[in-house]
């Protein structure tokens, strides 16, 4: 998944249908949840004192913003295929990089939007530094990205494979 100039969100149709199933969930069961929970915490009383009812307004609010993400992201997404397995670095892809002069000092994460970010890998978005700089590259190459605070890093790409999700 990456995003263009355009504000074109790429998605495989597995990203796709992930992302979808999370708004018909958020914007249909989840909403029915807070509201019963809302609801229950205004029938025990006084509100200014009420942390429960103060605690589901305020997941509410978080449920509504990701559900206008998700609404936003979807109406401009196109849906394509998942990339070619064939050792380049794209979104979509999972990348391990070596640290110039450190062979032992990997990393390994998965080249995407932010909004296809998960706790089982982490991801770099193609426009940060790190993506930038190995975006398009090949396994074997070497490539350079600028550290926030000025300087260059320089990576070696050891592996680039399609996220299996």
């Amino acid at each position: 998944m990456t995003q263009t100039s355009e504000n074109v969100t790429w998605l495989t149709q597995d990203a796709y249908n992930q992302l979808k199933a999370e708004l018909d969930y958020l914007s249909g069961p989840a909403r029915t949840e807070i509201a019963k929970k809302i609801e229950a915490a205004r029938e025990e009383g006084d509100l200014r004192e009420n942390g429960g009812y103060h605690a589901a307004k305020e997941e509410q609010g978080k449920q509504e913003l990701r559900v206008r993400q998700l609404t936003q992201l979807l109406q401009k997404a196109k849906v394509g295929e998942a990339p070619a397995d064939n050792g380049v670095v794209e979104p979509g892809m999972v990348v391990t990089i070596a640290f110039d002069g450190d062979a032992d000092d990997t990393v390994t994460f998965l080249m995407a939007s932010r909004e296809y970010a998960s706790a089982d890998i982490e991801t770099y978005s193609p426009q940060s530094p790190l993506g930038s700089g190995v975006n398009g590259k090949k396994v074997g190459d070497d490539a350079e990205y600028e550290l926030p605070n000025g300087k260059k890093a320089a990576v070696k790409i050891l592996a680039a494979k399609p996220y299996q999700g």
